[in-house]
């Protein structure tokens, strides 16, 4: 049995799409949020970057899953699988796969801003998994955690090192609406990358084959297509930098000469000058005592905590309190 469940649709995301350009491209250190890198052509750009030599994420958080899903089954008995920000849903048939072979688990509820990869992931599973209920939900994991079926026995999975997106006020603001909607006992996965040499990650968000930078410039395209904007995207030049103060990563472009951008829809003038930079992402960076301090504060106890040999990627298992 299938599911799909829309609290999103194109005139939501139109609407999200002007509030944050003509706030973000006002402020006088302009920004972008990162969500919007991920059309068709930038969430196949970043399939793409998953696979790179440099992008170690990806690989490391599904090495550690590969071996404690067992665990992960065990220990929580869960008999519900969320997952925020799902996406494809690769990584999570891992935890289907232990779930449903320790036999607790009866429903799997993915939720993700994209009817389309929704529509898809939920099809495929529904063909892999006969027997598993998929009740997709099309939201924002910030506005509309509320939209999770209230049933008991649930492991939320927070993958991929999504949770590093979010600035420290986003990041407690975040957990504990999360805490809001799980009961007492209730389980989160949350995989989060760690703080480390800055020779390993800064190549992670600045491969040689450039192809992080071509998902770096793809925001400009979005707004372009959308919002009648006339950017010169080979104009900005992709940049990637540790900031050992706040210790996470900037993703930002930066203008490689004065321009005038006009953005029709919003009818607006942006100008850049040469050098002016603008920032698209903040892929903040964890340590184990931080992250637990964090969970904590929103109610979640930190029971397991899983890295690889090397310490790049962490998997905190957490039960809500």
């Amino acid at each position: 049995m299938t599911e799909l469940d829309v609290h999103l649709d194109d005139a939501d995301l139109a609407r999200a799409l002007r509030a944050d350009v003509a706030t973000g491209l006002a402020a006088d250190l302009k920004w972008l949020p990162p969500k919007w890198f991920y059309d068709a052509r930038g969430s196949e750009l970043f399939e793409q970057i998953t696979r790179l030599p440099e992008y170690y994420p990806t690989r490391t958080e599904r090495a550690i899953l590969v071996g404690r899903a067992a665990d992960i089954a065990r220990i929580t008995d869960a008999k519900v699988l969320v997952e925020l920000g799902s996406g494809s849903s690769e990584k999570t048939r891992l935890l289907l796969d232990a779930l449903l072979g320790h036999g607790t688990l009866g429903a799997f509820v993915p939720l993700d801003v994209s009817v389309a990869a929704l529509r898809d992931a939920v099809a495929r599973l529904a063909v892999e998994y006969p027997d598993l209920a998929v009740h997709g939900i099309v939201g924002d994991l910030t506005r509309h955690l509320w939209a999770v079926p209230r049933v008991g026995g649930r492991l939320v999975a927070f993958l991929g090192g999504t949770i590093g997106n979010l600035v420290p006020a986003e990041r407690a603001a975040f957990l504990s609406a999360l805490r809001t909607v799980l009961d007492e006992g209730e389980w989160l996965l949350l995989g989060a990358d760690l703080v480390k040499d800055p020779a390993v990650l800064v190549p992670a968000y600045d491969d040689a084959a450039g192809v992080t930078a071509d998902f770096n410039r793809n925001v400009l395209r979005v707004v372009n297509r959308e919002l009648g904007a006339d950017f010169d995207v080979d104009a900005y030049e992709h940049v990637a930098l540790w900031d050992p103060d706040h210790e996470w990563i900037e993703m930002r472009l930066r203008a490689t000469r004065p321009m005038a951008v006009r953005i029709a829809d919003l009818d607006l003038d942006v100008n850049f000058a040469a050098g002016e930079e603008l920032r698209t992402e903040v892929s903040a960076k964890f340590r184990p005592a931080g992250l637990a301090d964090e969970l904590a504060t929103a109610g979640f106890e930190t029971r397991h905590w899983w890295t690889d040999p090397d310490a790049r990627f962490g998997v905190t298992l957490a039960r809500a309190t």
